[in-house]
């Protein structure tokens, strides 16, 4: 079952935007103060010789709106010969239109004088002015991609704005936009921050969005405390992002030069562009084209220095390590003619708790969170197991059609999910369900509809009181066979948490097989067979443990996730037994496959893959790969070919 990635479409084609957010050098976001034509034409010139075919540009609103009714003719004339110099370098460009918010400062027009944004009418119909006047004028320009109606506007906005303020907001910006006549597509700048990838409620939610609008742009600058996890953090948003249903376009990522070294900036880029791709990312607009070292007293640099060094090259223009890496991530789309590809099902989904993007009567911020904490290290576990999960939300109902059913370290579902799940493992599906009772003493416990009947056991917990582990290291021996793991071997997690959520289910088997016992002999993990399928369920929050625990990746739980896909019966042609390498396909159109194997190493390793009968791998050259080395966090793609 094929797992087709959206496209953004201009006119009649559709398009893989490969970019980078712009601001010249000369001015930052006052650059148009100052425009220098033949000083962004270079700029440009660098930008497109090393594989980028657009920009993301912005109209700085204090400058371009300087009275309620008026835009500012020379600024505008400027924008036009910005936009002819993007076309005749064979360049197009996304502009931005309410750019209040910029790189650590909020910028108000002059006129503003405090009213909402979101909520005052007037203040409403002034942006939805200004969005119709600037898309009339520029709609008919070849140069011009899409439109974005702002950037990052829960920060410049209200963080804690209703959603239904914001969502007539953005009805009405989007309408106006279109009223114009502009044909190209357009989206909402917000950074993709909302309810259901974060749990947080700014007001934003990407299911409003996605009706509104025609592509959705995570922006994604997370801090991790495990590199494993960091590589891996634009790529599980977009993701996330992808379940609704409207292109992926990582609309802001990179890093400042002051935080990474030269090559860990490259690592950083490699691993980010290849993931996101592998997650369902079609388009790629990297924070930013230049250093502004020359800017050092104007805000927001004045105050934010690091702020000066997130560029693609410095401020003399020179590339730096990770726009060469952009380009070689260019010349792999090409060789792969990506446009023309997509990702196949493997057959896991990953369910991801209705309680991530629902706010449920008497529930808490922190379930939230902790569904999107952990589902991100269950993710994480199936791709290093060569098993990559679709995302398979509750709230969009539990679909059918996959083989292995991941529901990592659960406290809740709805009650009718619990027998869904029950449904989908006696059609055939294996389902996996890991135990947690939350992180927190609010109702903890597992809100599980039918637990001893579902799982084949008796539970044993006593009211009020949980299990602890008190082992630093939580094992799981294996009584018998089960997938790729043979009687006596053992997995081991080291054990981490709060003193809720650091604990065990104790249960008495009831009809269940015992797969697996912990270091007491308790049964730690178990199979209930039921139709053609069954349910498996472990007793320890193993998933929860990884995802609070610094540095702990690779981990066990890829074993055990190995373990599962071999047992559910997961389509995997290509698998690498080292857990430190992730192993994923797209398949062109014309039936030619292709494979990407990602390094998590900090060594240079030398690995073997496993191919299904009938099948083997050469390079995109055509050689023979029975062994493929792969450089520190390195990145190998393949072709899959049928001998």
């Amino acid at each position: 079952m094929p797992r087709p990635a959206a496209r953004i479409s201009v006119g009649d084609h559709s398009v893989t935007w490969i970019g980078a957010n712009f601001w010249s050098r000369t001015g930052g976001p006052l650059m148009w103060r100052s425009y220098d034509g033949e000083v962004v034409a270079e700029e440009l010139r660098v930008l497109r010789d090393h594989g980028l075919n657009m920009t993301r540009s912005f109209f700085y609103w204090p400058d371009f709106m300087p009275a309620p009714d008026r835009v500012d003719e020379e600024l505008c004339a400027r924008f036009a010969d910005f936009l002819d110099r993007h076309h005749t370098l064979g360049m197009t460009t996304v502009p931005t239109f309410l750019v209040g918010h910029m790189s650590g400062e909020n910028w108000d027009p002059s006129w503003r004088g405090g009213r909402d944004l979101y909520s005052d009418v007037w203040m409403v119909s002034r942006q939805a002015w200004f969005a119709k006047e600037m898309a009339g004028r520029f709609k008919g320009h070849p140069a011009v991609a899409g439109w974005l109606v702002s950037n990052e506007m829960p920060i410049y906005g209200r963080r804690d704005a209703p959603r239904e303020e914001v969502a007539a907001w953005a009805q009405l910006v989007v309408d106006a936009v279109r009223a114009s006549g502009a044909p190209q597509p357009v989206s909402l700048g917000d950074g993709a921050w909302g309810l259901e990838n974060s749990g947080h409620d700014n007001g934003f939610r990407l299911r409003d969005c996605a009706a509104l609008t025609d592509w959705l742009g995570p922006h994604v600058y997370r801090m991790e405390d495990d590199p494993v996890r960091q590589h891996y953090a634009a790529a599980w948003v977009c993701e996330l992002t992808g379940s609704f249903q409207r292109p992926v376009v990582l609309e802001e990522f990179g890093l400042t030069s002051d935080f990474a070294s030269g090559p860990h900036a490259a690592r950083y880029y490699r691993q980010a562009l290849h993931n996101s791709l592998l997650a369902g990312a079609t388009g790629w607009i990297a924070w930013n084209n230049s250093d502004y070292d020359t800017l050092i007293d104007q805000p927001p640099y004045s105050h934010h220095a690091f702020e000066m060094h997130f560029g693609l090259t410095d401020s003399a223009g020179v590339p730096k390590p990770q726009l060469r890496e952009i380009r070689r991530f260019a010349e792999v789309l090409e060789r792969v003619d990506f446009a023309r590809c997509v990702r196949p099902d493997t057959g896991t989904a990953l369910v991801v708790s209705s309680y991530l993007d629902t706010i449920y009567p008497f529930t808490r911020a922190e379930d939230r969170s902790y569904v999107e904490r952990t589902g991100r290290q269950s993710w994480i576990a199936a791709r290093l197991a060569d098993a990559p999960a679709t995302v398979v939300r509750e709230s969009d109902d539990i679909s059918e059609g996959h083989r292995l059913y991941l529901l990592p370290s659960t406290k809740q579902l709805l009650s009718a999910s619990w027998y869904r799940l029950e449904e989908l493992a006696r059609g055939g599906a294996t389902v996996y369900v890991s135990y947690s009772p939350g992180a927190h003493d609010e109702q903890r416990g597992p809100w599980y509809a039918h637990l001893d009947r579902l799982f084949g056991v008796r539970h044993q917990l006593e009211y009020g009181l949980v299990n602890p582990i008190e082992d630093a290291e939580v094992t799981l021996t294996f009584t018998r066979a089960f997938g790729t793991l043979d009687e006596g071997d053992t997995l081991r997690f080291r054990t981490a948490g709060t003193d809720s959520s650091r604990v065990f289910l104790p249960v008495e088997a009831d009809g269940a097989e015992v797969l697996a016992t912990d270091a007491h002999g308790r049964p730690a993990l178990l199979l209930r067979r039921t139709g053609a399928g069954g349910v498996v369920l472990c007793t320890y929050p193993l998933e929860h443990m990884a995802s609070v625990t610094p540095r702990v990746n690779p981990e066990d739980t890829v074993l055990l996730y190995d373990a599962l896909a071999a047992h559910a019966g997961v389509r995997r042609p290509v698998t690498v037994e080292d857990r430190r390498v992730a192993v994923d396909l797209l398949e062109h159109d014309s039936g030619r496959r292709y494979v990407w194997l990602v390094s998590q190493s900090a060594e240079e390793l030398l690995v073997k893959p496993t191919v299904g009968t009938g099948l083997a791998l050469t390079t995109l050259d055509g050689a023979p790969a029975d062994a493929v080395a792969l450089e520190p966090y390195g990145v190998q793609v393949l072709c899959l070919t049928v001998v």
